[in-house]
């Protein structure tokens, strides 16, 4: 939540429950695509 309320902002700004709902799925999706890009390529070491 933390890293939420920093970049997408500390509140919902849709009205409607619906709405809502789909302003999350949004941003949490935002925010899997940034982890994705910070991550490193790991690989095994044998």
């Amino acid at each position: 939540m933390q890293r939420y309320k920093t970049i997408i902002g500390p509140k919902l700004h849709s009205r409607e429950f619906k709405n809502q709902q789909q302003e999350m799925v949004l941003a949490a999706s935002i925010l899997n695509r940034f982890t994705q890009f910070g991550m490193p390529e790991s690989y095994r070491v044998a």
